[in-house]
């Protein structure tokens, strides 16, 4: 692996201590936290917490996905899925079935109530890009930015 001295990702420093403000890593990490307060206060009258509200922002994007594609898109493991998809059916966002052609699939469909959630959540996300400062364009170029980082990395650790 190159020196991180020598690759111009960070400033060049005289001795090993690389300064916290300098990583990569750290910057993504306080920014997922100020997601997290920003996002804190719009998803309190919905009742939902920010993992919650992503899979139902995936479930209005394609509802009925398989238990197994939602942890897929949203990066989770299924022990902190299944407790989360059940919080949302008790909730009546949800309902969970088997796959009548693969028993062993289980579905998450939408409730007439979870559908009707997104409504008023729709504008969340026009509150997120007011409070992140940027412009539209900007914070899509970001987002792409910090997915092609995540695909990389996620290659080079074999997480893929």
């Amino acid at each position: 692996m190159a020196d991180i001295r020598q690759t111009g990702d960070v400033r060049d420093t005289k001795d090993d201590a690389i300064p916290l403000g300098d990583f990569l890593c750290f910057a993504v990490y306080s920014a997922g936290h100020a997601f997290n307060r920003v996002y804190k206060p719009l998803l309190a009258p919905l009742g939902l917490t920010y993992t919650q509200y992503l899979a139902m922002v995936a479930l209005w994007e394609r509802d009925g996905r398989t238990v197994g594609e939602l942890g897929e898109t949203l990066g989770l493991e299924s022990s902190t899925l299944t407790p989360m998809i059940k919080r949302l059916e008790a909730m009546g966002h949800v309902v969970r079935a088997r796959d009548p052609n693969d028993e062993r699939q289980v579905r998450v469909r939408l409730t007439e109530e979870g559908r009707a959630l997104r409504e008023k959540a729709r504008d969340i996300p026009r509150c997120i890009l007011e409070a992140s400062g940027l412009t539209l364009d900007d914070l899509r170029r970001l987002q792409r930015d910090i997915s092609a980082l995540t695909r990389a990395l996620e290659r080079h650790s074999g997480a893929v």
